[in-house]
């Protein structure tokens, strides 16, 4: 099965992206892939800032992402667009870090108004660094996501059957994918 690297853009310690994130890694995790989580949160601000490329934990970010097969991008969205957080890794990417790999775009906010952000801001970015393949993302309200008293993630349910359905077509086009890189390595 594919390698997975799993993508959170939150700043927040308390992230819903990221819980999200990990909800679906899960479910990628049964489907027989390899998920490998990285909350950017956790790089070093001023290698991020300071646009570090040989910092050692940049590195080992830009190391995950040739790696992966596949790449699950989690955003939440600020002011209609993708993470400042996320951004500044992207940056530090080299151009083509998304070449010829299968790619989840997914987005958290607080409005309805930012439903078209993955499409306007965060696809363009996802296709200039050589996606090979981005599948349609889906955007979920903060209010869908919440955490049960025994710190279990709850999803509203609507949200939670289409989020489904977008993770299992990305695990299907990784499943499609994985003969072709077999025989192109």
């Amino acid at each position: 099965m594919a390698l997975v690297l799993s993508v959170s853009g939150s700043p927040s310690s308390t992230s819903r992206t990221a819980r999200l994130l990990r909800h679906l890694d899960r479910r990628l995790a049964a489907q027989g892939h390899e998920v490998i989580a990285l909350d950017v949160r956790t790089l070093p601000a001023e290698a991020l800032l300071g646009a570090d490329f040989a910092h050692p934990a940049v590195v080992g970010a830009t190391a995950l992402f040739e790696r992966a097969e596949g790449v699950v991008i989690g955003t939440p969205i600020y002011k209609a667009a993708y993470s400042g957080l996320l951004k500044s890794l992207l940056d530090l990417l080299p151009q083509y870090a998304l070449a010829g790999k299968t790619v989840l775009p997914l987005a958290t906010g607080g409005s309805t108004a930012h439903v078209l952000a993955i499409d306007y801001a965060l696809r363009p970015v996802l296709s200039s660094m050589g996606a090979a393949h981005i599948v349609p993302g889906w955007f979920t309200l903060d209010k869908e996501i919440t955490t049960d008293a025994d710190g279990r993630l709850a999803v509203a349910p609507a949200s939670a059957e289409a989020l489904a359905e977008v993770t299992d077509r990305f695990s299907a086009a990784l499943h499609d994918r994985t003969p072709q890189l077999a025989a192109a390595g």
